[in-house]
């Protein structure tokens, strides 16, 4: 189904979601549409975010706002949903988008099979009425979902369109790029050489993929390795965990931009504690890579100084390699927590592979490697 036919059915004019490869058609005709446009199009930090976001909106204007995400944010929105927009609390209608990874069936990475199972169910459980869009999805089957919704939504309820692989298509392409020049692959191998033999916790999405390969390139164990394939927005307090029961132990955090601001608080309880061996590293290329290369707030902010003010004692911001090098250099050699936000450049290896390790087998061969250096 085109997404123009989509977006007509639903009739809304306020979008605001955390962008989805199996929503990238919907994402590509936002961003070509609106942009990021304070009245029409935002982009929010996680699900849940996005939710008080549009229960404002509705407050403000008394329409029906729309929500998108990939399936893996239902956790996130649960609070909201159940404690604020529910009609046993403020009854706010809502419209969510949710792109189906893992769905029964069909092959999908492993942080995705057991969302992908529950995924309708959780939606029910929440009072959320669900209608499921394949490709064989005609126009009138969802005109006329649409139409019964139309009744929940006035009584207050809230409703979800749960969007199966290559049902929705977009023919406008839509480039996304930023001015940076250092790329995330070879800014990863950098930091995989100043960490040598010390653990690593990686971030879902491209990082951790390219993190495996150049450990597969050099010939070198994966059990130095954490790859952190789902939980986004959590990578910095898995390392947080790791490193305050590894003492003496340095301690890697390979982040991401969206994955940082996805669940930013962590900075705060980071920076409260401040482990004296854990070196946390923000890739920022401004961008949802992984899921289209649909912008992220992170591009706008300094995220140096915002670490500062959450605690960390030091924090510095490079755009180069040297500066780079320079930076780790000094993080192996020297004590503290401190942040390393590197600025990355939009883009990845088209041949760029996955693990070839199962998420289990990595989790054993890193606790295994933890435990030897008791």
């Amino acid at each position: 189904m085109d997404v123009r036919a989509f977006v007509k059915a639903l009739g809304a004019d306020f979008y605001t979601g955390v962008p989805d490869s199996q929503l990238k058609a919907l994402c590509n005709y936002l961003m070509d549409t609106y942009g990021i446009d304070p009245h029409h199009h935002i982009i929010a930090a996680n699900e849940g975010n996005c939710t008080a976001l549009a229960a404002g909106y509705h407050l403000a204007t008394g329409r029906v706002p729309v929500v998108y995400m990939q399936n893996s944010g239902e956790g996130n929105i649960i609070n909201p949903v159940a404690s604020l927009l529910n009609d046993k609390v403020y009854a706010i209608p809502m419209i969510f988008v949710i792109g189906w990874r893992g769905q029964p069936g069909i092959h999908d990475e492993p942080q995705h099979i057991y969302q992908g199972e529950v995924t309708v169910k959780l939606l029910e459980d929440m009072d959320i009425r669900v209608f499921v869009i394949s490709q064989e999805t005609t126009e009138d089957e969802l005109n006329a979902v649409m139409s019964a919704f139309r009744d929940e939504l006035e009584n207050g309820k809230q409703v979800a369109f749960v969007i199966r692989k290559g049902a929705l298509t977009f023919d406008t392409k839509v480039e996304y790029r930023n001015d940076n020049t250092m790329v995330r692959e070879e800014i990863v191998r950098h930091i995989a050489a100043a960490a040598g033999e010390s653990p690593i916790i990686s971030t879902t999405g491209k990082a951790s993929r390219e993190l495996f390969e150049i450990r597969e390139a050099n010939g070198q164990s994966h059990q130095y390795d954490f790859l952190t394939v789902g939980s986004m927005g959590h990578t910095s307090s898995i390392a947080l965990g790791v490193a305050l029961n590894t003492p003496g132990q340095k301690i890697w955090c390979i982040d991401g931009d969206g994955s940082m601001l996805m669940h930013m608080g962590a900075l705060a309880v980071n920076g409260s504690i401040a482990p004296d061996n854990l070196v946390h590293i923000v890739i920022n290329n401004g961008a949802h890579e992984t899921v289209g290369g649909m912008p992220t707030a992170a591009a706008h902010i300094d995220v140096v100084k915002v670490a500062l003010a959450c605690g960390y004692p030091k924090a510095v911001s490079v755009d180069t390699f040297p500066a780079l090098d320079a930076a780790l250099a000094e993080a192996a050699s020297e004590p503290g927590l401190r942040l390393i936000e590197v600025k990355c450049s939009i883009g990845a290896r088209a041949d760029l592979g996955r693990p070839t390790t199962t998420a289990l087998e990595n989790k054993q061969h890193f606790m295994e490697y933890l435990k030897s250096l008791d």
